[in-house]
């Protein structure tokens, strides 16, 4: 398999098959790094799950790896150690993964407190057309 823009190097790789789960009956596995690979490209792109690419392997299997993993902590498992691999200095947001609407960029937020009455406004009865009671 050759090497694409964003897919696993050779030393992320190295990181992270140690702490994948090993299944060694039943029908062989779709091998984890293509699957990985498909995970991570969904991820990436925001597409469907069944819009992954046949390269990484069926949709069906990167979508339950997905799920089956994350209800095992294997996720944070991998992110943990991948961190500590670069030594905490490989981080990164970008606009695909925080988005502020257009319109809320200059917004102005209310001061708060209680509201302060309008100048015109007058709370004595008399100034509504109201006789006080004899």
């Amino acid at each position: 398999m050759s090497q694409r823009r964003y897919e696993l190097t050779d030393f992320e790789w190295s990181v992270i098959e140690p702490l994948l789960p090993n299944k060694p009956r039943g029908v062989p596995r779709v091998d984890d790094r293509k699957v990985l690979n498909g995970i991570y490209w969904r991820l990436r792109t925001g597409s469907p799950w069944a819009d992954i690419p046949e390269r990484y392997g069926p949709a069906t299997t990167c979508y339950n790896r997905f799920v089956r993993w994350r209800k095992l902590g294997i996720w944070d498992r991998i992110f943990e150690a991948v961190s500590a691999a670069y030594d905490g200095d490989l981080q990164s947001v970008d606009s695909s993964s925080i988005k502020v609407h257009q319109h809320a960029s200059n917004v102005r937020r209310p001061k708060r407190g209680t509201p302060k009455p309008p100048a015109w406004h007058d709370p004595a009865p008399s100034a509504w057309g109201v006789r006080e009671a004899d």
